[in-house]
């Protein structure tokens, strides 16, 4: 018995194999953790796309076949026998669930047990397992929920990194280039930063204004950011950002008294920068994941 688990986004989709046991099956991942494809997006793809990115799935493995012996007897696995897919993705809204588990079931015909849900219930889950609490998602954009450990009970809408997103990558970086420019950085720092990315402040601006996909760029400069925390200036944007975050999209859940959960790479790199923000709005932190995978025993 063989479960899929995949956790999609927009630019990519982590898939993980489980055997019955309960072991994950990395020893025919060729040396990577996670097996990884093209984001899926129902809402901003058609079936044909989505059927072609099931397909490059199993694709991938089948070519495996020039490794070691010891790996050919998993490399069928995928292609027929996953008995359980959970698919948590971007833009699997209710209305479109049905249709995911139907495409799902095209690519995978053998399998029996097929759930597709959101990526912020994926996140609930992995965080929560089935108790009530806040659930977060804090990477390249940010979303909440409360949850009661079933449902989502209630979601404070994000809103995008233009008109929300607050916690997020792409938000730190604007926030980050706002003080950078603005002079409200450490002396020096922006002659640092555009030799380091061999950008002029009119590059930032059309890379920002006139480029697709700013937000994915504007959050690219998190690693950037990160590597400069000890510059007390720089810290105070990450705490701020976070400080917005739990203000405008956490205390409207009147639940103070519940710690704040986060999955993504911003929640887990930043966390002790999280953790600071959450003091002063007179929240604590309880568990933080990189990825809804690594708690896959809840999902």
């Amino acid at each position: 018995m063989i479960t899929l688990i995949a956790d999609s986004g927009s630019t990519k989709t982590d898939w993980l194999v489980i055997n019955d046991s309960g072991s994950t099956k990395t020893d025919w991942l060729i040396g990577e953790e996670r097996i990884k494809t093209q984001g899926i997006n129902p809402i901003l793809q058609d079936d044909d796309t989505i059927l072609a990115i099931l397909s490059s799935l199993t694709a991938q493995h089948s070519t495996l076949n020039s490794h070691p012996s010891s790996l050919n007897s998993q490399l069928s696995t995928l292609n027929s026998h996953p008995s359980t897919i959970r698919f948590y993705g971007a833009g699997v809204r209710p209305e479109q669930e049905e249709r995911m588990v139907r495409l799902l079931k095209q690519a995978f015909p053998n399998a029996v047990n097929i759930e597709a849900k959101s990526d912020m219930l994926g996140a609930a889950r992995a965080l929560c397992c089935k108790e009530q609490g806040l659930a977060c998602i804090l990477g390249t954009g940010a979303n909440s929920c409360l949850f009661d450990g079933e449902h989502i009970i209630q979601n404070i809408p994000p809103m995008g990194y233009i008109l929300g997103d607050e916690g997020s990558g792409a938000v730190m970086g604007r926030m980050f280039l706002n003080a950078l420019y603005k002079e409200r950085l450490y002396a020096g720092a922006r002659q640092e930063f555009e030799q380091f990315f061999n950008l002029t402040m009119t590059d930032v601006i059309a890379r920002v204004y006139r480029q697709p996909m700013a937000n994915r760029w504007l959050a690219s400069l998190c690693p950037y950011i990160h590597e400069h925390l000890s510059h007390s200036s720089v810290e105070e944007v990450v705490v701020e950002n976070f400080r917005l975050f739990i203000r405008h999209n956490l205390v409207p859940y009147h639940r103070p008294h519940l710690p704040i959960n986060a999955v993504g790479s911003v929640a887990f790199f930043f966390k002790p920068q999280l953790e600071q923000a959450a003091a002063a709005e007179g929240y604590t932190v309880g568990h933080i994941l990189r990825s809804p995978l690594d708690a896959a025993e809840n999902l």
